[in-house]
Parts: C-alpha cells; sequence; structure tokens
C-alpha cells in the first residue's frame, strides 16, 4: 500500500469528481455546492428559478469550476435536461439529490394536492432522477472508486419534529428507506447510496422561523450542540460520503443535527 493511502488528501480529496447537486440555487443544496465546488469538484448545479441559479453559479464559479441548468425534476423534460447536462460535462460521479420542498400541514388542514406535490418532489424525483442517470453513474464507477448518490433527507424523517410536518416527516422518512433500498439494487454496480439528514440549518426554508425575536437562541437551546447547524457542517458530511473515506459505506442515514435525533421526539 502506497504510504500516501492514509494521506488527507488521498482519504478526503474529491478533485476532478463530477457533481450533480439538484436544489442547489439555495439553502442546503448550495452549502453542498458550495463544498464540493471548494474541494476541487466540476459542480452542476440544477434549480428551478433560474435567476437564482445563475447567481449562485457565477459565485461559485469564483471557487472552482461550477456550471448550472434550470431544470423541474418533477417533470420528464427536467430530467431529461439533466441527463444532457450530464452527458455533455462527460460522466458523472457524485449525484445529491436535495431538491425538497416543506410546508407545514397541521391535521384538520393537510389536503391531497398538497401532499402529492410534495412527495413528488422529496421522493419520486430523486427516485426517477437516480434512475435516469445510472448509465453515467456505471461508467466510471469501480469497486474501489464506486460512484456516490446522496440523498438529503431530514432528521424530522427520524424523529417525531415539533412542528406539524406530517407529510414532509413521512416524505424524509421515505427517502430514508429508499436510499436503503437503493444502496442494496445499486451495490453491484459499484454505486452506493447514502442519505445526509440535517436538523436545524440557516436557508431560506427556515429564514421565516428564525426570524421570530428570540428563535434562534430558544432553537439552539434546544439542540445537544448548543448551536444551529453551520454550512460546513452539511458540506463536510457529503464531502465525507464522496470521497475515499466513505467509499465503503453504503445505506446509511447520517444525522447532521448536532444530536437532535438522540433526544426524546
Amino acid at each position: 500500500m502506497p504510504d500516501d493511502a492514509f494521506s488527507l488528501d488521498s482519504l478526503f480529496g474529491i478533485a476532478g469528481k463530477r457533481a450533480l447537486v439538484t436544489g442547489g440555487s439555495r439553502g442546503i443544496g448550495r452549502m453542498v455546492a458550495t463544498g464540493l465546488v471548494a474541494n476541487g469538484a466540476e459542480v452542476l448545479v440544477a434549480a428551478r428559478n433560474a435567476d437564482e441559479l445563475e447567481a449562485t453559479v457565477e459565485e461559485l464559479s469564483g471557487l472552482g469550476t461550477c456550471s448550472g441548468v434550470a431544470a423541474d425534476v418533477t417533470t420528464d423534460h427536467g430530467r431529461q435536461s439533466l441527463v444532457d447536462a450530464v452527458t455533455a460535462l462527460g460522466g458523472l460521479d457524485i449525484l445529491v439529490n436535495n431538491a425538497g420542498m416543506a410546508r407545514p400541514d397541521p391535521l384538520g388542514t393537510a389536503n391531497a394536492d398538497d401532499a402529492a406535490a410534495m412527495l413528488a418532489l422529496n421522493v419520486t424525483a430523486p427516485l426517477l432522477l437516480t434512475q435516469a442517470l445510472l448509465g453515467p453513474l456505471r461508467e466510471g464507477a469501480t469497486p474501489e472508486d464506486p460512484a456516490r448518490v446522496v440523498m438529503v433527507g431530514s432528521v424530522d424523517g427520524i424523529r417525531v419534529p415539533a412542528a406539524p410536518l406530517f407529510t414532509y416527516g413521512a416524505s424524509k422518512a421515505a427517502l430514508h428507506s429508499l436510499t436503503r433500498q437503493l444502496a442494496h439494487a445499486l451495490a453491484p454496480d459499484h454505486i452506493t447510496v447514502n442519505a445526509v439528514a440535517p436538523g436545524m440549518f440557516e436557508s431560506a426554508m427556515t429564514a421565516p422561523m428564525l426570524a421570530a425575536p428570540g428563535m434562534q437562541e430558544r432553537i439552539a437551546s434546544a439542540i445537544p450542540a448548543g448551536r444551529i447547524g453551520a454550512p460546513q457542517d452539511v458540506a463536510a458530511a457529503v464531502v465525507y460520503l464522496s470521497s475515499r473515506a466513505g467509499a465503503y459505506l453504503d445505506g446509511v442515514v447520517i444525522p447532521v443535527d448536532g444530536g437532535v435525533s438522540t433526544t426524546h421526539g
């Protein structure tokens, strides 16, 4: 074994890998895309909002190699656009299925249309996009350096959330189950499938809640780590799963939540 096999670069380096991050223009997706670009990956960011996408690509291009494609992953056309973009990229080593949505649905207010839209984006789209990109993922995969699929789940799919997020929590629990099933199915193809389950991070999704006076402090005090997550926290988890260090992990769901999932739900 080479002397440098245990060096930081050998274990955690992802330079030159090609990645696609869906929902990458804001929130957790942008945090992840930033971490991948900053560490030398060639990153394709996908998002529905063209203006936000353009701004994100411009900013991240200052850190490394980044491009973007406007696409709705819930549609056949949108997924085909991403397949075409990956083909133009020359292949795919890392797929981060991050695009998702959350909407409170207290009992008595839930409706079929909202629930169907959330399940379509949070569960069905990751399944269908992963399926559509199996060809590029298989091409460069090896036993020692498999292709990686990373699902962005949620701590709300592990424990009962404090807020009334019935469909959202159920959708993320389903995504965690999908992660394990895909991991089992794709292991022979040298494709690992894992998930990160973020807790509370500052994002457009959580901004209204965190903007309330004293709310950040209140939420942080309920987190065992004593703070809200920083962008580097979730980016580091995905970089780890994408690197040699994470090559032998398959079918796992990693809570990135400051210990929230260890508390009583």
